[in-house]
């Protein structure tokens, strides 16, 4: 189970699609959409991203950051960014320790195989930095419209 609504959510430092260490902390007093996806440029997590893309003025309008989190390298974070011109930030969690943090690494099945991976999930972070609501097992098309209906 991923963390609960109504707690803090876990401060973390990982690097941006650009080598930058972004901690979360230094997002305290705005909201933040904190989202978890598997692979750069796989077809859902593509969908995902370019839906936030798509809606990205409307959450430059209330305000809200948006933060991508994967295991992906700063360098493959950057092709797919540049790629599809996402204009937010992207996190290389390498080493899968954040993705444990917030309690969405686990096992996994695809095409009966099994592997351990990222449970797709989104965070909406409030700007005192509680965790306001959490969106489990996400599916890519349309999740944009449904975090930008949480934040009203």
């Amino acid at each position: 189970m991923p963390i609960k609504e109504g707690v803090l959510a876990p401060d973390f430092e990982l690097p941006d699609q650009d080598g930058q260490l972004r901690k979360l902390s230094d997002y305290r007093g705005k909201p933040v959409v904190l989202y978890f996806y598997p692979k750069d440029d796989t077809p859902g997590c593509t969908a995902e991203a370019c839906s936030f893309r798509d809606d990205y003025h409307l959450y430059k309008q209330a305000g809200v950051e948006i933060l991508g989190v994967s295991p992906d390298t700063v360098k493959k974070h950057t092709k797919f960014r540049t790629k599809y011109d996402l204009p937010f930030t992207l996190l290389a969690d390498e080493g899968h320790k954040v993705c444990e943090l917030y309690e969405v690494w686990g096992p996994k099945k695809f095409m009966g195989r099994a592997y351990t991976g990222v449970y797709r999930t989104t965070f909406l972070i409030g700007a005192d930095g509680q965790v306001v609501k959490v969106f489990e097992n996400v599916k890519p098309a349309g999740h944009s419209q449904e975090v930008l209906a949480a934040l009203k």
